[in-house]
């Protein structure tokens, strides 16, 4: 049996109270009314009537009475804007107010001394060239020992000539290589480049560890240290170099026998490992480091020890004269907009040997370098909208591996590899006084003895452009020459036969490619005449029917 609905309450009203109320509505109205007459307002607003269409000029006059009407509009908005933004101040500078305030007095006094006498001023653009290379010269001027930090996978294209005479330039600064990077790199290369860098400076081979912690953080368990040291060496936390630097360092600040800390300036191209170095030796966080290039903007001093004060520095400019492999590698073109991450991954490409990449990439045979990028990306899953390859994505990530500390590639030493104008004997001498070469070598023989590296079949062999031309004033900058002229130029000054073979074959083949594009579509055929009369069959191989039909 169904149950009867409950039903709400009626809404329904009597009659009489019905009219009551209606009545009451009426005088009100009418009070409102005689209100409103007796102070003179009216409550319809007449509406205007608009131009007839008889009026002459009748769009005319509609088009002034719209702009009027725009205008009026604006007005007001930008009255209301005004009055915005003055509350916005208005709440500000209470905020401020409070603020300061609650501030201790001590705390409020040295603000109001600091801001009487500093003077009012824009402040610099930090990723101007002019303020990169003032930063620089600062930490040249102030060192009395510079490290050049070398990448080991291509000391040579590492080197900045400028900078390198700057240095030697009063003869009273010490000059002191560091090799990073050397576990991307075969240990016979390493071996050949120290004894080849020896020559003119002392060299010290380093490893860092990309594993390190922030001064701040605190660890509560020490880690463990496995049986096999060979394996322990192999990971990015191990760090090697850093001891045998840092006491070589702290006994010629003894022997200077000085009572201020001696200044040791950390500079190079960017993306060696400047402040990578500088925190392995510190053995903590004390400098900002990161993949992309150019991450250092301005100085910064870290005291290693009491005797021994580092001074971090950004990165040398490149000059746009360089080779474009130079560039690609060590310029921030790509981060400035200047050059496109394609054009980066092209130049790259021409400079090692295709089969190697496709090793390392793991990627089939390819023509170009966009078919090249298109492979990666579909390797690596770098896919947008619609299963489209990202091979925006995919330059980016090739060119983070040539730039930082992943990919293993290498260069052969130069064979003909002479000294450098600048360098002579007198200042060989000069430079290798004071140090202790017999501990820096054995140091080195040290790391190289139980250190893991790569075999030499996976590392990727490269082809080094040289020296890379720095920038150390803005002005400088020389005029930039087309690509094609800087290359050709570079490899008749620098290159040996062998090594640019497979450059000079993928020129080719884009000059041919190019005139295939510049010739018409349509193609000609010339007839060629044939003889096919019987005089011209040879008869030798013909079958005799007389032989078996008789």
């Amino acid at each position: 049996m169904k149950r009867p609905k409950l039903r709400k309450a009626s809404k329904r009203i009597s009659c009489s109270k019905r009219y009551k109320i209606q009545k009451k509505v009426r005088e009100h109205n009418r009070k409102l009314k005689k209100e409103a007459k007796k102070k003179g307002l009216k409550k319809h607003v007449k509406k205007d009537p608009g131009v007839p269409n008889s009026a002459p000029f009748k769009e005319e006059v509609l088009r002034e009475a719209e702009q009027r009407r725009l205008q009026i509009e604006e007005e007001k908005e930008r009255k209301r804007q005004a009055k915005k933004e003055e509350r916005a101040q208005k709440r500000k500078k209470e905020k401020e107010a409070a603020v300061k305030e609650a501030e201790p007095s001590a705390k409020k006094a040295r603000k109001d001394t600091a801001e009487n006498n500093s003077v009012k001023r824009s402040a610099p653009n930090k990723n101007s060239k002019q303020h990169l290379c003032s930063e620089l010269n600062k930490v040249i001027d102030a060192s009395d020992v510079v490290i050049e930090v070398l990448d080991a996978r291509d000391p040579l294209g590492c080197r900045c000539p400028q900078l390198e005479e700057a240095v030697l330039l009063g003869g009273k600064k010490k000059l002191l290589f560091v090799l990073t990077k050397i576990d991307l790199v075969p240990k016979e290369n390493v071996e050949k480049w120290i004894e080849c860098l020896q020559r003119e400076f002392p060299v010290v081979a380093f490893k860092a560890s990309t594993q390190m912690r922030d001064k701040t953080v605190k660890t509560k368990r020490k880690r463990v240290v496995p049986s096999n040291e060979v394996l322990d060496r192999s990971k990015g936390a191990a760090c090697f170099g850093s001891e045998c630097l840092a006491e070589l360092l702290s006994a010629y600040a003894a022997k200077t026998q000085s009572e201020a800390a001696l200044k040791v300036g950390v500079v190079g191209f960017p993306n060696v490992g400047k402040s990578s170095l500088i925190n392995n030796l510190k053995g903590m966080m004390a400098c900002h480091v990161g993949i992309a290039k150019g991450t250092t903007k301005s100085m910064q001093e870290v005291h290693m020890s009491k005797t021994v004060k580092l001074m971090d520095s950004p990165g040398v400019i490149a000059s746009p004269s360089n080779p474009a492999a130079s560039m690609a590698l060590r310029s921030l073109q790509v981060e400035e907009g200047q050059q496109t991450v394609l054009d980066a991954v092209n130049t790259l490409l021409k400079q090692c040997d295709k089969s190697q990449v496709m090793l390392q990439y793991t990627v089939p045979d390819f023509r170009n370098s966009l078919e090249f990028l298109t492979l990666l990306a579909k390797k690596r899953g770098f896919l947008q909208k619609g299963g489209v390859p990202n091979t925006e994505q995919a330059a980016n990530t090739f060119l983070t591996d040539w730039t930082g500390a992943k990919l293993s590639y290498h260069c052969k030493v130069p064979g003909n590899y002479s000294l450098p104008n600048y360098v002579t004997d007198e200042v060989i001498a000069e430079m290798q006084n004071g140090w202790d070469l017999a501990k820096v070598k054995a140091g080195n023989m040290e790391i190289l003895k139980g250190f893991k590296f790569p075999n030499l079949a996976s590392s990727i062999s490269f082809v080094s452009r040289g020296p890379t031309a720095g920038l150390l004033t803005v002005a400088a900058v020389p005029e930039e020459r087309p690509p094609a002229e800087r290359e050709a130029q570079h490899n008749s000054e620098n290159d040996e036969p062998g090594e640019t073979e497979e450059l000079h074959k993928t020129e080719e083949l884009e000059k041919l490619q190019n005139t295939v594009k510049d010739k018409p579509s349509k193609v000609h055929f010339q007839p060629v005449p044939v003889d096919i009369s019987l005089s011209t069959v040879h008869t030798d191989d013909a079958y005799d029917f007389n032989t078996d039909f008789k």
